[in-house]
């Protein structure tokens, strides 16, 4: 064998050990990365939203120790780690691509269902706990009780059961069994999510939605509860005792407009702002949302028009104008029908939400008034929030 020969398996050996060292220190690399995401990730959740008290249990009950510990739990300051965590993610530097996408996801989910606010009503509360299996990437659910749930029947009672989803996916939800004629039922079910790793769960929304059940027609609401994984520490088993709010079935958004008439060229001009708390209409938790508009003269449509599409948002920013003729003695008669939707690709664009501008018969005293003002105050730019509706 000559020297040529001899030396020829070396190179490709030499390639070999090369390509496996890069192979390994790339997955070290992902590994690091991935680690740093997570824990970067809840440090910026802690500093940007706040958890909602958890209702305290029943002093009578023995749950209600270990709901009032999960309390006290929610409730202590970060510790020295999330500190500097908090610090790192101060500085300014470039944000990796992934760790961005699952923080906006995260914060958009926290804006959608933290409500720090107090029930409109008391439709009772609900205990259940949270575990988490990190060996089979699963997420433990046990609903316990529920405690003094309002009356739906004739009877008296109700006929309470839970339904359980994991938003942003709505279509695959699991029910615990109904208990017949009572206002404290006793579930003490155990529901099991496979196939969730942890950094997953990070951009979940628990959803426990308490039913009464009818046979005869549709289940009643009673109340329901969203609860962000991304703010509870699945290591440490958490339970809670947590109030349970009346479904608000009417929260479409906000939006932001502004009217204004100049008589000398009959010019009515109507711009739209922005919008914010939009209703998420996407499985991803967003919408696409546009503006549509229509003049109306009584319940005739004149003339349309529309903005462009905003996409992945439940707050964007218009910033749109649009001009109508309108003549002086015709400016009481006519209206401007406003309708927020959210854009689809596949199906049929959907309503988000709509209010109706006039001078009589506005959708609320708030539009009405709205419109009022821009006749009294002519060529005057009138600025108002307005709630959108559902239909």
């Amino acid at each position: 064998m000559s020297d040529d020969q001899s030396r020829l398996p070396m190179p490709s050996l030499s390639k070999c050990k090369s390509h496996e060292m890069w192979a390994a220190m790339t997955r070290s690399i992902e590994i690091l990365v991935a680690f740093f995401e997570y824990y970067a990730q809840r440090a910026q959740l802690e500093t940007t939203s706040t958890s909602s008290p958890q209702a305290k249990s029943p002093a009578s009950s023995s749950a209600g120790a270990a709901a009032g510990a999960s309390t006290a739990q929610g409730e202590r300051t970060p510790t020295a780690h999330n500190k500097q965590l908090q610090n790192v993610k101060g500085q300014d530097h470039p944000t990796h691509p992934s760790m961005a996408f699952l923080q906006n996801r995260s914060i958009s989910l926290v804006d959608m269902y933290i409500d720090n606010s107090e029930p409109s009503e008391n439709v009772g509360q609900i205990h259940f706990s949270l575990e988490y299996d990190f060996q089979n990437t699963t997420l433990i659910l046990r609903i316990i009780q529920g405690k003094e749930l309002p009356a739906k029947d004739l009877s008296g009672t109700s006929d309470p059961y839970v339904r359980v989803t994991l938003l942003p996916d709505k279509k695959h939800r699991l029910e615990t069994k109904i208990k017949r004629r009572t206002l404290n039922p006793r579930w003490n079910e155990t529901f099991y999510f496979e196939g969730f790793p942890i950094q997953k769960l990070q951009s979940r929304v628990l959803h426990l939605h308490v039913f009464d059940y009818d046979r005869f027609s549709r289940d009643d609401s009673i109340g329901e509860v969203f609860l962000p994984l991304c703010q509870v520490d699945l290591s440490e088993k958490p339970s809670f005792w947590k109030a349970l709010k009346p479904p608000a079935k009417d929260k479409c958004g906000e939006l932001l407009t502004s009217l204004c008439y100049h008589p000398s060229n009959s010019v009515l001009t109507l711009t739209l702002l922005k919008a914010r708390n939009l209703k998420a209409k996407d499985i991803n938790g967003k919408s696409d949302p546009y503006v549509k508009v229509w003049l109306q003269f009584g319940d005739k449509r004149i003339e349309k028009r529309k903005t462009a599409v905003f996409k992945c948002t439940l707050n964007p920013v218009f910033n749109d104008s649009f001009s109508f003729n309108v003549p002086w003695e015709k400016i009481r008669e006519c209206s401007l029908d406003v309708q927020v939707m959210d854009f689809d690709n596949i199906g049929r664009n959907e309503l988000i939400g709509r209010i109706l501008l006039a001078g009589k018969n506005g959708s609320g005293a708030t539009e009405t008034k709205h419109w009022q003002d821009m006749i009294t105050k002519p060529r005057q730019t009138i600025v108002q929030w307005h709630r959108l509706k559902p239909e």
